[in-house]
């Protein structure tokens, strides 16, 4: 199981924390931002392939900002992908 921690930009949130163990996304938390919202979120992606959750939430703008918490979860998912060659 591999732990990320990855600093978003341009949202309320400040932090976002995951796991993502073959390939599925696990243990998902926000740091700071729109507490209900985020719980949602991390709630509904737990279990989740990876590519399914950055497929979902990647683009989704919050108001007119250019991304979103969602979209920096699926920013973050990619870079950890890359970061591990695909391995994940």
């Amino acid at each position: 199981m591999q732990r990320h921690t990855y600093v978003p930009e341009g949202v309320c949130a400040t932090e976002i924390l995951f796991e993502i163990d073959g390939g599925i996304l696990r243990h998902v938390a926000f740091s700071d931002g729109c507490s209900g919202n985020l719980q949602a979120i991390a709630r509904l992606v737990e279990g989740m392939p990876v590519g399914a959750v950055v497929q979902t939430l990647k683009g989704i703008d919050c108001d007119g900002r250019g991304t979103s918490c969602a979209d920096q979860l699926a920013q973050a998912l990619e870079e950890a992908l890359r970061s591990a060659g695909g391995r994940n």
